[in-house]
């Protein structure tokens, strides 16, 4: 393998890394889980997929030939990752909890602020008991 061939595919996962730190971080410092979910979905597939793209490269200059399985897990991850985006967005949405009382991460008080007034008050109109 020549050199500039080694300079594109460490460029490459170079690139793959940063955005993986970039989507790792973004995940944990973001405030709510609604702006949490771009980070793992925009930045940490950029940088699954600069790995794979480093990944076919290495494989293309070293025996020359094209290798199909990273183009098939890069079009995996492209499709299934806004849909799970989609499916924890709407999970989110329809839950009633009260933000201020969930930490960023939710290990501190992981069931606190799940007993919203909006839930009492559902739960007292179909004659469920107090706890």
């Amino acid at each position: 393998m020549e050199i500039w061939q080694e300079i594109i595919v460490a460029a490459f996962l170079v690139i793959a890394g940063i955005f993986g730190i970039v989507g790792s971080y973004g995940l944990i410092k973001l405030p709510d889980p609604m702006t949490r979910l771009h980070a793992p979905t925009k930045a940490t597939t950029l940088g699954v997929g600069g790995a794979l793209i480093a990944s076919m490269l290495y494989f293309v200059f070293t025996t020359g030939f094209f290798s199909f399985h990273e183009l098939m897990i890069t079009l995996f991850l492209f499709i299934t990752a806004p849909i799970t985006a989609h499916f924890i967005a709407k999970a989110n949405l329809h839950t009633n909890v009260d933000r201020s009382q969930v930490s960023p991460t939710g290990s501190e008080r992981p069931w606190a602020g799940f007993e919203s007034d909006a839930a009492r008050e559902i739960a007292e109109s179909r004659g469920a008991p107090d706890k």
